[in-house]
């Protein structure tokens, strides 16, 4: 298995429509390519920052490219989420007032449980 965690720190003000991208958008266009959504959590910090992170789950790394192909190559998934970014000022308002930090990171199991 591949895992990966995909993270934010964003305003907190933001929140609400951040997640609506996510639920409404982005959760719809990955399932329908075969992702498998482990979780997705989110945790206030200071400042009116927020911490939001999801873990995602594929068959191997191979899977993880060529379902992600997919989705960045989904024209109407692709202007789903540019009318949306549209709709809050344009993206690069919103990742240079709202998002903080942003990360795509790969992640191990360190569980290892005998059958």
């Amino acid at each position: 298995m591949f895992y990966r965690r995909k993270y934010y720190r964003i305003s907190t003000e933001f929140l609400k429509p951040f997640n609506q991208l996510f639920n409404t958008i982005n959760l719809p266009n990955q399932l329908k390519h075969g992702a498998r959504l482990v979780g997705r959590w989110s945790m206030p910090l200071d400042d009116g920052i927020t911490e939001v992170f999801a873990i995602w789950e594929y068959d191997d790394y191979n899977k993880y490219v060529e379902i992600e192909d997919a989705v960045r190559s989904d024209k109407y998934h692709v202007d789903k989420v540019l009318k949306w970014y549209e709709g809050h000022g344009g993206k690069s308002f919103v990742q240079s007032t709202y998002f903080i930090e942003v990360r795509n990171e790969k992640i191990e199991d360190t569980v290892h449980v005998q059958k």
